[in-house]
């Protein structure tokens, strides 16, 4: 999938998150979304965080140092927080939701719900936004719901549930893993 491809996919997942899901249910992609989305995303938002680092500041070694731990920190947790979150959706809707949906479905599922974290990686990465940053979060629970919706097909009695349960795994994952790996820097440095 090229850049054009990616930014047209996270374009239609934020304005109109159901057409999206529909055009990702009929693809199928599978584990295909990570080399396609997640990954080239992950790329981004730590390439935003080490140039950002840069912004208003001299270029000394202490600011390139800062600069890679940042990029370093965001891309562990994103990496890490997806995998983590991929996990706990497939155990937890497969025991609380009787959601028993492939594994690479589900792998697919999170990569592209992860898009509004993405996208406000990027640009906080950038721009100081960060209480702008977590109110924007809010979004994800759209982009879930639709998700569980069209794409998993989750029950609708359930699907409320569903959907708030998934979103806070979606977001607490990867703050989770970057709150961890910056404390373990810190304290290893």
């Amino acid at each position: 999938m090229s850049y054009k491809e990616i930014f047209q996919r996270i374009i239609l997942l934020l304005s109109s998150p159901a057409k999206a899901w529909n055009e990702i249910a009929e693809r199928k992609e599978g584990r295909l979304v990570m080399p396609n989305f997640v990954y080239p995303m992950i790329g981004l938002c730590g390439l935003s965080e080490f140039g950002g680092a840069f912004i208003g500041r001299e270029f000394s070694p202490d600011v390139f140092q800062i600069a890679l731990t940042q990029c370093c920190a965001l891309a562990v947790a994103l990496f890490g927080g997806f995998f983590l979150a991929a996990y706990l959706v497939d155990k937890i809707g497969r025991r609380w939701f009787d959601c028993a949906d492939s594994y690479d479905r589900i792998l697919e599922f999170v990569g592209y719900s992860m898009v509004v974290t993405f996208v406000l990686d990027i640009v906080s990465g950038l721009f100081s936004i960060m209480l702008l940053h977590w109110i924007l979060q809010i979004y994800t629970i759209v982009v879930v719901f639709e998700g569980a919706r069209q794409m998993l097909k989750v029950a609708e009695d359930k699907l409320t549930g569903y959907t708030v349960v998934m979103t806070l795994i979606v977001l607490v994952c990867p703050a989770i893993i970057e709150f961890v790996f910056t404390k373990l820097s810190i304290i290893l440095n």
